[in-house]
């Protein structure tokens, strides 16, 4: 009786894990280049994180943009990665408390970079690398998904979206199903991205994947050897992107357990083939 409920419950796991498998989407755009953290940026400098700035580095070098997006308070997407500004602006408020035309005064950092409209920084790439935009947000407000996916339907270049929410990975699948679509992951306990033991579990194993149905899977690259993430890489045969590789040493080291290489704070060797 146990082996019987042993076999179930590995079916059942196995199931959960399930990412897209059928119709799967073209990838070929995103071959072959290496994407910026935030851009080719350096926080000392006059091209900090998700700045114009470094944009504009990342694409004069060839680089793909990974970006992160979130709302104001009057529902402007901008182009920010905490939720508060503390760390980036020296301000300690909350992003969202604020409407666009308080946040648009802050510097980023000890630049004179502010922080860019969502919608400025897609006319300025325009389709010359590809993009990852990972959306932010609070998972019972997916006012995001419905705001930043008008603009990007009228985008003419090549970009997917990724989040750690299954619920925004749902959102693209019942909405945009030909928008590539990928759920982040890491080792929640080790990241303290949250306190519910359950959902931990739930999230860092990516247990919600039959429900939202990713594309593409993104990875905290310390954590490569974790169980789902070989099974979903190596059985499913998903596609995977490593974040954030910080030196040569670690691209190299991760060269076999990832497709694609998401960078910051060095330019990559081009090492594909050796």
């Amino acid at each position: 009786m146990f082996i019987y409920l042993l076999i179930l419950l590995i079916f059942l796991y196995l199931l959960a894990i399930m990412p897209k498998i059928t119709s799967r989407p073209d990838f070929n755009p995103f071959k072959d280049r290496y994407y910026a953290h935030r851009g080719l940026h350096d926080n000392n400098s006059d091209a900090p994180e998700n700045s114009m700035k470094a944009f504009e580095r990342a694409i004069e070098e060839g680089y793909g943009i990974e970006l992160d997006v979130r709302l104001t308070k009057d529902k402007v997407p901008i182009v920010f990665h905490d939720k508060s500004l503390k760390r980036v602006c020296g301000i300690d408020r909350i992003v969202e408390d604020l409407d666009y035309e308080d946040l648009k005064l802050l510097k980023l950092f000890k630049s004179d970079e502010n922080i860019p409209l969502f919608k400025d920084i897609l006319q300025f790439v325009n389709g010359r690398v590809p993009l990852i935009v990972e959306i932010k947000g609070p998972s019972d407000n997916l006012k995001i998904c419905e705001i930043i996916s008008t603009l990007l339907d009228e985008y003419e270049g090549v970009y997917c979206i990724e989040s750690f929410d299954p619920l925004i990975i749902n959102w693209y699948k019942k909405n945009r199903p030909r928008v590539i679509r990928g759920q982040l992951s890491s080792n929640y306990f080790k990241r303290e991205l949250g306190k519910n033991i359950v959902m931990n579990l739930i999230l860092q194993n990516m247990l919600l994947n039959f429900y939202s149905k990713p594309d593409f899977i993104g990875f905290n690259h310390h954590y490569a050897d974790m169980l789902s993430y070989n099974i979903i890489r190596n059985l499913y045969r998903t596609p995977t992107f490593a974040y954030t590789i910080r030196s040569q040493k670690d691209l190299v080291k991760n060269r076999n357990l990832f497709d694609y290489f998401i960078f910051e704070g060095f330019r990559p060797r081009d090492s594909r083939k050796s």
